[in-house]
């Protein structure tokens, strides 16, 4: 466990609503949750914003962590995977933040009911990073009172904890920031380096760039043991870890390659099936 989510606020799952209510979807989205199963920790909704209710259908899941892309145009950052699919009304404002204030005001002041769990919003950066991230450190400034800070190398615990990914041209404006309202998401290579955990919290990798294996057969000895030293490696300076591009088609070799993830202590699992990553984890081990 890193520094900041052992300072992190109670927060809770989210209950679907009782069947047969007929509010609209944008009200159901921000009525008070009451307490559920515990949320799930290690479940990443990857690309979280192409699901038809970003954000919610995440947490209708018990997701602990989202990923929204977003891009630097005229002044405002847009949420989309590729460029051909930016839409002005798309906004990080719009599909997380504001949503995201408002469920946690109606929750008084959680997310998920009833549970210690700080949401990651890992936000990966598509255009230039230093000016993208200005950008967005203006806009997270305007949602201070959800989010985990950093102070000095201190760090505070909110509802929310926003991990900044992608363009690597962001780091240098993040650590001239001596008061920051997100964190940086490492690579590898950063492991062993002067970065603290209150900086880099996150250690991110892509699996197929890694590992030849895709779930099918054993998994390699040594291939196996890479993946422990990288966890031993993470845990040892307070960082967690998580690989994307991991296979996620439904069968086998997808299970294989998650069982082999939790049985080495890997903090996140990277999906784009929230239902079958959500009935993977609660019943495993």
């Amino acid at each position: 466990m890193n520094l900041y989510t052992r300072r992190t606020a109670v927060v809770s799952l989210g209950a679907a609503l009782a069947a047969g209510l007929t509010a609209p979807a944008a009200a159901r989205d921000t009525v008070v949750h009451t307490t559920g199963p515990a949320p799930l920790r290690r479940a990443h909704a990857h690309n979280d914003y192409e699901h038809p209710r970003p954000l919610f259908d995440a947490l209708d899941h018990g997701f602990g962590s989202v990923e929204a892309d977003i891009w630097l145009v005229d002044g405002r950052l847009l949420v989309a995977h590729e460029e051909g699919d930016l839409d002005p009304a798309r906004t990080l404002e719009a599909l997380y933040l504001s949503p995201l204030r408002r469920r946690i005001q109606a929750n008084g002041g959680t997310v998920y009911r009833g549970h210690r769990l700080s949401l990651q919003l890992l936000i990966d950066i598509k255009t230039a990073g230093d000016p993208t991230y200005r950008a967005l450190s203006r806009v997270l400034r305007r949602y201070r009172e959800l989010l985990s800070v950093c102070s000095a190398g201190r760090v505070r615990g909110g509802p929310v904890t926003a991990v900044v990914s992608g363009d690597r041209a962001a780091r240098a404006p993040m650590e001239a920031e001596r008061v920051r309202l997100a964190f940086y998401d490492g690579r590898p290579e950063d492991l062993g380096t002067a970065a603290p955990a209150s900086f880099a919290p996150l250690v991110s990798a892509s699996w197929s760039e890694m590992f030849d294996w895709q779930g099918v057969g054993p998994m390699p000895t040594e291939q196996r043991e890479r993946l422990r030293q990288l966890v031993t490696a993470a845990h040892s300076e307070r960082r967690r870890l998580r690989f994307w591009a991991t296979p996620d088609l439904a069968g086998p070799a997808r299970e294989a390659v998650w069982t082999q993830l939790l049985d080495a202590g890997v903090d996140h699992l990277n999906s784009d099936d929230l239902p079958g990553l959500e009935t993977f984890l609660r019943t495993a081990h």
